[in-house]
């Protein structure tokens, strides 16, 4: 058995999005690759089965099976846009279904069969004409500059391919779901009217205050109408049965993702028992959307790192956990009273299960992994911190340690394989220990820890890294003159700030960063929800930029040149605050690259960023000690 390498970038195959055939017999899934020699992202569509290896199907993503499990719908480009596709199980080639001018989005099964609905962008595309903003949303990472497009609620007849849009306005319309008598659709938006529009101004504020409300809408369009009150921030809603479904959070975003359930006009919690962070999933928040199995209700929730599939029996408010522990559940499909599940595990970057049978193999074979430790430390203030180190168990006596920082705040790290952050197992096979901590306002450890660094980053937590390292330095397991510090977006923050409060790093990789959080809220398309709901203002005294003169460490910053989350002009600041003084510094952009690209940008825009991050600890850490 060989150690893995960042080679391995190529060969590493991701499963996501299962659906299982209503017969409940094979599961369908997104297949993701890379591909070296086309610098691209592959996305297949495979069918996998009890007792059969995995087959591909189709070229593709997002599928869908019809009601009748004839049908699977599925997206694929078309002249570089997506559209939704066909293909029959019985045999044959997938048939076009849409040729929607701006692409269509993720198939949602009318309960007949007979038609198709999906949310996607709507408007007038004219990429020379001038940008007008009357808002503040105006633009969105992976999107860029959205010059007047929304996303709108589209339905298409399957056997003609007739389509026509259900809804229209300044709002952006989430994916629909039907209702049991497939009569109407809800969805989840911001539709609601200025009272008192300023002349000039479009009649909606949305952009000023953080709001969603689902909405219902009739198959021949219409003014939707609003089903959900104001004590709710509503994002996402989800017929499942009879049941109308509603994610949202209580008065603020500030907390937890809760499920509510919408009855008799209505709005009630779900009780479930548990003070944890419900995940519906989303690019780098692992988790599903709920469903039913029987009259129980299932969903994933964030625990110490993991997110975990669990089960609310009918009648009870006490929900227990369904999947196996150890795993990142990253979707779930329900149909026949089976469950089909995708989780990443110590060994596997994601595989595919069926009532718990796992039916993939996509763990790199020839490969040996180490596997993480899970550790508790504890913060000055008396505050418990959980982390995992990831190092060879072979090795005696201090070594060199990255401490790796996690973003959000509010995500977590769990030891599990990471086909994200290769460097983490190159870095233990050349005798680094990688401590990847979960400090306050990481998710899976309640709400009050969840919401402890609001208004305080950097204040709050900065003890909740330093202090593990003190405690790893006194066993004699870090090399007190070989630590080094990386992370991405508030990993990216966190990075920075940490090099004006100490100078024990001998280097510092902040990717994705944030150095000034003044500049930050008015230029990141988050920007205002961050200054109002996480910063609460403190914007001054929480930015690394104010303390920048303290910092002598070698810092090299790694960017997406077209982030709009953490803007590009963050990492320039940094970089020139750095070149200013003299400090070693290193700047570099990823052309194209949007703040999710370590996640789904180009494979060699990828691998160069693990890449950088191991020469340069090796530069500045190693070579520079010896």
């Amino acid at each position: 058995m060989r150690r893995l390498t960042l080679d391995d970038l190529y060969r590493l195959a991701t499963p996501s999005d299962p659906r299982i055939d209503p017969a409940g017999t094979a599961v369908a899934y997104t297949l993701t690759t890379s591909d070296r020699d086309g610098d691209a992202t592959v996305a297949e569509i495979w069918l996998a089965a009890p007792g059969a290896e995995p087959r591909r199907l189709a070229t593709g993503s997002a599928p869908r099976w019809s009601p009748d499990g004839s049908t699977l719908a599925f997206l694929k480009p078309v002249d570089g846009t997506p559209q939704l596709h066909l293909l029959p199980m019985s045999g044959g080639e997938p048939r076009v279904l849409t040729e929607a001018k701006l692409g269509a989005g993720a198939a949602v099964w009318s309960p007949d069969g007979a038609f198709i609905a999906y949310s996607g962008p709507a408007g007038e595309l004219d990429p020379n004409a001038p940008v007008v903003a009357d808002r503040l949303d105006h633009k969105a990472d992976g999107a860029g500059l959205l010059r007047g497009l929304t996303s709108q609620v589209f339905v298409v007849e399957v056997a003609s391919g007739e389509s026509r849009r259900l809804t229209s306005g300044a709002f952006h319309a989430g994916e629909p779901s039907w209702s049991p008598a497939g009569d109407h659709l809800v969805f989840a938006a911001d539709i609601e009217k200025a009272a008192d529009p300023a002349p000039g101004r479009p009649g909606t504020d949305g952009d000023l205050s953080v709001r969603g409300a689902i909405h219902r809408v009739g198959l021949d369009g219409g003014e939707p109408e609003r089903l959900t009150g104001p004590e709710l921030i509503a994002t996402a809603a989800w017929y499942l049965g009879e049941r109308l479904i509603v994610a949202g959070f209580r008065e603020h975003p500030s907390g937890h993702t809760r499920l509510f359930e919408l009855t008799g006009g209505e709005t009630v919690e779900i009780e479930t028992g548990l003070d944890r962070n419900v995940m519906t999933g989303a690019p780098g928040y692992p988790g599903a959307t709920p469903a039913l199995l029987g009259e129980d209700l299932l969903f994933c929730v964030r625990d110490r790192g993991y997110t975990h599939l669990v089960r609310l029996p009918a009648g009870s408010a006490s929900a227990e956990p369904l999947e196996a522990g150890g795993q990142v559940v990253a979707g779930v499909s329900v149909a026949a009273g089976r469950v089909a599940h995708v989780a990443a595990t110590p060994y596997s970057q994601g595989e595919v299960f069926l009532d718990g049978e796992q039916l993939t193999a996509y763990a790199p074979a020839d490969v040996a992994l180490f596997e993480a430790t899970a550790r508790r430390f504890t913060a000055p203030d008396g505050t418990e911190v959980e982390g995992f180190v990831l190092r060879d168990p072979e090795l005696s006596g201090p070594g060199p340690l990255l401490l790796d920082i996690h973003g959000g705040p509010h995500n977590a790290w769990a030891p599990v394989f990471d086909g994200v952050h290769l460097y983490h197992q190159v870095l233990a096979a050349a005798g680094w220990t990688v401590l990847t901590l979960n400090p306050r306002a990481s998710d899976g450890y309640g709400e009050a820890f969840y919401t402890a660094a609001l208004g305080a980053w950097g204040l709050a937590d900065t003890g909740d890294f330093l202090s593990p390292l003190d405690e790893l330095v006194a066993e004699g397991v870090a090399d007190p003159d070989r630590l080094a510090v990386t992370g991405y977006s508030y990993g990216g923050y966190m990075s920075c700030w940490l090099s004006t409060q100490t100078d024990r790093f001998r280097a510092v990789i902040p990717g994705g960063c944030v150095s000034d959080l003044t500049s930050m809220s008015g230029t990141s398309d988050a920007g205002l929800l961050l200054k109002r709901h996480e910063l609460r203002e403190e914007l001054v005294k929480t930015s690394p930029l104010t303390y920048v003169s303290r910092v002598r460490t070698p810092t090299l910053i790694l960017h997406g040149q077209n982030d709009d989350r953490c803007p590009v002009g963050q990492a320039e600041q940094w970089f020139a605050a750095l070149r200013e003084r003299e400090v070693p510094v290193r700047l570099v952009r990823y052309p194209g690259g949007s703040h999710l690209f370590i996640l789904n940008g180009r494979p060699s825009h990828r691998f160069d960023y693990n890449e950088r991050i191991v020469q340069w600890l090796q530069q500045w850490v190693i070579d520079s000690q010896s």
